[in-house]
């Protein structure tokens, strides 16, 4: 059993204290769950703007001249053809298609690329990573523990960053700018797990709190952007219909019965294409090919008991599934779920077990919620 005391904490932990944080054991790590309340802040972050700690997740540097061809080998995604500053979700999958995380990859420029993975697949990726990268010249080291991470999320994020820097508010999604502050080097990329528009920004450990301090202190109205948990990230995840592995994925699911085809290239390495193929590629064609056995919905449904994961889902008397992830939606006012059913399911409504008790819920499409 992991004791207080043995948890790993944040650049930012006596921060999280003075700001009266329930702090929580999340994949070894000492975090805050919030501040108060979450649906507080989860309405800031839909209304305005917060500020998320998530130094917990794994950041690995891969360098080299066979870099880009070794992240292929390891990704879903295309990396081959990749620019500076761009950035690319994939998954990154078993033999058998199974999903091992999902992660984004960052280019840095010739031979040299960045990977954030999910906090507790860190230590999965690593060794998954060492072992398959015989054959390949790519140094791999892994910044976690060098690096903090934040996430500034909201629709009042950008504005507030031209302040900071004009290069900010013309990114595309899915880019990212390096600049220089002071003696650190930090990357600001416009990418986020909200839902909404904003920043995530990786930065040197020894000086985030003073840079992160610099960053803000332009801003006169503290009611802009407010500290934020990772309860309100994972509701404001899931209206955003955002998978989180545990849940919605995990070894046991592909990427296509996620509905993340969008992350897979199918075809890497083959005819004209010069990317290298990745690890699972040839069942996924199969799964491709033959059909999957089960979809990911959205459900909604009366009252505020909310769905959890694990609940089956039933249509009459044949259990055809099961919840995923479930909260009481704050900007919707009702309970929310998503779930797996089987694929060749096509009706409108589905019936919660809660135990005890049955309740509808209504099949809708994802996500439920769209700045």
């Amino acid at each position: 059993m992991t004791h207080p005391q043995e948890l790993l904490r944040t650049p930012f932990h006596a921060y999280h204290l003075d700001q009266g944080a329930k702090m929580v054991d999340f994949a070894g790590w000492d975090m805050p769950l919030h501040y108060g309340s979450i649906i507080e802040e989860h309405n800031q972050v839909r209304g305005s703007g917060g500020l998320f700690d998530v130094s917990h997740m794994g950041r690995l540097r891969f360098k080299g001249k066979d870099a880009c061809r070794f992240l292929d080998h390891i990704c879903t995604r295309q990396i081959h053809g990749m620019v500076e500053g761009q950035i690319r979700y994939s998954l990154i999958c078993k033999e058998d298609g199974g999903c091992l995380d999902d992660v984004l990859v960052y280019c840095e420029g010739d031979a040299n690329y960045s990977m954030v993975c999910n906090g507790a697949n860190r230590e999965k990726i690593w060794n998954h990573i060492q072992g398959n990268k015989d054959g390949y010249v790519c140094k791999i080291k892994d910044e976690t523990d060098a690096t903090a991470m934040i996430a500034v999320q909201g629709p009042k994020v950008i504005e507030l960053f031209s302040s900071f820097s004009s290069e900010v508010p013309t990114l595309k999604r899915y880019r990212f700018v390096t600049k220089n502050l002071l003696i650190a080097k930090i990357m600001i990329s416009r990418t986020g797990y909200t839902g909404e528009d904003g920043v995530e920004i990786i930065l040197p450990k020894s000086f985030a709190k003073k840079a992160v301090g610099m960053m803000f202190k332009t801003v006169e109205d503290k009611e802009l952007i407010k500290p934020t948990g990772l309860g309100a990230r994972d509701s404001l995840r899931l209206e955003a219909g955002m998978p989180l592995y545990g849940h919605e994925l995990d070894e046991e699911t592909d990427p296509l019965s996620a509905g993340l085809k969008f992350a897979v290239k199918l075809k890497k390495g083959e005819g004209d294409n010069e990317a290298e193929p990745f690890i699972g590629q040839k069942a996924l064609q199969k799964i491709a090919e033959l059909g999957t056995s089960k979809k990911l919905v959205g459900l909604t449904l009366d009252g505020k008991r909310s769905p959890r994961q694990g609940m089956p889902l039933r249509s009459g008397e044949d259990t055809i599934g099961v919840v995923t992830s479930g909260c009481f939606s704050p900007t919707f006012g009702y309970p929310i779920a998503m779930g797996y059913v089987a694929s060749d399911f096509d009706g409108s409504t589905v019936t919660v077990d809660f135990g005890r008790q049955q309740h509808d819920a209504t099949v809708v499409p994802l996500p439920f919620y769209k700045a």
